[in-house]
């Protein structure tokens, strides 16, 4: 089988197919013939060797697929080695999915979908009627965050995003208004994957116990130390989110996945779809994504 792997660290040059054994199951595991492969922003980071837990090389990423199982489920899973023709999940990691929801709607709404949902229920703990701030709001994460915090009682929902037709896109999605620092107003809740600069001003503009959730460093700089001192005028807080242990606590996965699975299906949330590339061109995938000329989930196609 092709599969994309890189034998060292670094940029989106480093990853290459290859042609791998197709993999067996153990006990409780599942093989699943790949429809589509998810890509996170997440996927880069494991490849340049900046990610949360070092991986062994060589390494397959890619941590969703849809696909079909030996007898004939097409599923949604969470796996290690995505991008491949064939996988293996684990068979608590399965979903069944309807025939007709479209594979890059279903993979949104897993890594990025489950993502958006804790930010707001487990790290942010959103109480109705708060003001979030969505940072990179037309992204796989962002675009979903700006639907579910209005429907999770947001009273109003601020999006930042790099282009005018991202911020466009925001908008359609429900966003209030685009959030432009310093803000006119202070935010109960920012969510930010970007880190840097936007980091620094978004802490800045925090309103009384509010609460800045950083999930990412997408502009790959240092943060500033931060002074304890910044936060206790305000009583706020800094809440670091990583999905991966999140998904380890008892009811974390299945759960939030059937409501957002629900509000997909009776169209109460809109799952951006962004470029689809051959599995092949894995490589193109990942600088387009780096260099931010991508809008909503980027899917792989084997």
């Amino acid at each position: 089988m092709i599969a994309i792997r890189f034998d060292r660290f670094g940029g989106p040059e480093v990853l290459r197919p290859v042609e791998l054994p197709a993999p067996r199951p153990q006990p409780g595991q599942t093989l699943i013939t790949v429809e589509a492969a998810g890509v996170n922003f997440a996927d880069t980071h494991q490849t340049d060797g900046s990610y949360l837990t070092a991986d062994m090389l060589p390494h397959v990423p890619g941590s969703e697929v849809v696909g079909r199982t030996p007898d004939g489920r097409r599923v949604l899973a969470r796996v290690s080695n995505g991008y491949a023709e064939q996988v293996l999940a684990a068979d608590s990691a399965l979903v069944d999915i309807p025939e007709d929801l479209p594979a890059a709607h279903a993979l949104a709404l897993l890594t990025q979908g489950l993502t958006a949902w804790h930010l707001l229920r487990t790290a942010a703990r959103l109480v109705p009627g708060e003001r979030v701030v969505v940072h990179s709001a037309a992204g796989g994460v962002g675009s979903l965050a700006v639907q579910l915090a209005r429907r999770f009682g947001a009273a109003r929902v601020l999006a930042q995003a790099s282009t005018p037709d991202k911020r466009r896109l925001a908008l359609e999605l429900g966003a209030d208004g685009i959030a432009d620092y310093p803000l006119p107003e202070p935010a109960d809740v920012v969510l930010d994957a970007v880190g840097g600069a936007l980091f620094d001003q978004a802490l800045d503009s925090l309103a009384l116990s509010g609460r800045l959730v950083t999930y990412g460093n997408a502009a790959r700089t240092p943060f500033t130390p931060l002074d304890p001192a910044r936060l206790s005028r305000l009583n706020a807080s800094v809440v670091g989110f990583w999905l991966r242990p999140t998904l380890k606590a008892p009811g974390a996965f299945a759960e939030p996945l059937r409501e957002l699975l629900a509000l997909t299906a009776d169209g109460r949330l809109r799952p951006v779809t962004g470029p689809r590339y051959p599995l092949a061109q894995a490589r193109r995938a990942h600088e387009d994504l780096l260099a931010r000329r991508t809008t909503g989930k980027v899917t792989l196609h084997p």
